[in-house]
């Protein structure tokens, strides 16, 4: 199996990219299964409804989100009603929306893609680990899922390793996201589980992680008030990855990252095209 994870979409420039982009890699790498990081897809901050079905209608699977999702609270609502979209698995008990699924394709192959947010430098929820030691040890790769998918949306890269060596062997891959910079060590674990720090964001790199520069700096330079944020509107880069799985296992035998448009180096997925 075939799963493309699309990295966090940064405003209007990081949208029109990856709906344009979804079909096209769809067809020319052989995908089966997309997932896309959509929680400052509206105009930096959050994902609206609008958003999401422009996405699904390109070709997205499932929609993850992560510290980001609630910036827009019509989302809110939504979220429930919405089994594509996810939300952090281990926000609070009662928390509208889900972390976790399983999806099934149409050839009756089954992905589960879960969601959790880290602690490190972030809100103090509930332990990402104990929450996915939970699910793995419910839905079990090559069992009740041929592939399971973990986004860590996660500040520290310490944090991120961590939970990719915990949960290697028991799922096909644990890709970062979060700080919209992409990250060089994509690896297949020593237990079989494909593995990559953060897969960096889908926008204007030209900027200060998405957003316009000037402002952003002058945020760091001076005590004075600013002008809001808004995100970069130049030509966007999309950051992905493409996770290639084995059916009878449901372990990674390929993981390569892609990278499209932009400033930023080239990378298409030539080795497993």
């Amino acid at each position: 199996m075939r799963i493309l994870y699309i990295g966090d979409i940064v405003g209007r420039a990081g949208r029109d990219l990856v709906c344009r982009q979804i079909p096209h890699l769809r067809q020319d790498l052989g995908v089966d299964f997309v997932i896309v990081n959509g929680e400052n897809a509206a105009h930096g901050f959050g994902i609206t409804e609008k958003i999401c079905q422009a996405l699904f209608a390109a070709g997205a699977d499932v929609i993850v989100t992560g510290n980001h999702v609630w910036d827009q609270r019509e989302i809110i609502d939504f979220i429930d009603s919405e089994p594509r979209l996810l939300r952090p698995l281990n926000y609070p008990a009662g928390t509208p929306g889900r972390g976790v699924d399983v999806y099934e394709l149409p050839d009756r192959r089954r992905v589960a893609v879960a969601q959790v947010q880290g602690r490190l430098f972030m809100h103090a929820i509930e332990d990402p680990f104990r929450a996915l030691g939970a699910v793995v040890d419910e839905c079990r790769l090559g069992a009740q899922a041929h592939a399971i998918f973990v986004d860590f949306h996660a500040e520290a890269t310490s944090e991120k390793m961590a939970l990719g060596h915990f949960l290697d062997g028991r799922v096909s891959a644990v890709v970062g996201s979060h700080t919209h910079v992409p990250t060089a060590d994509a690896q297949i674990l020593p237990g079989g589980t494909g593995y990559l720090t953060d897969v960096g964001m889908c926008g204007d790199y030209d900027s200060v992680i998405g957003m316009e520069k000037r402002t952003a700096t002058a945020r760091l330079t001076q005590v004075l008030p600013t002008d809001r944020l808004e995100p970069a509107h130049g030509e966007a880069t999309l950051c992905a990855v493409l996770v290639e799985t084995d059916d009878a296992s449901g372990l990674a035998v390929g993981i390569e990252p892609l990278r499209l448009g932009g400033r930023l180096s080239q990378t298409p997925a030539r080795h497993l095209a």
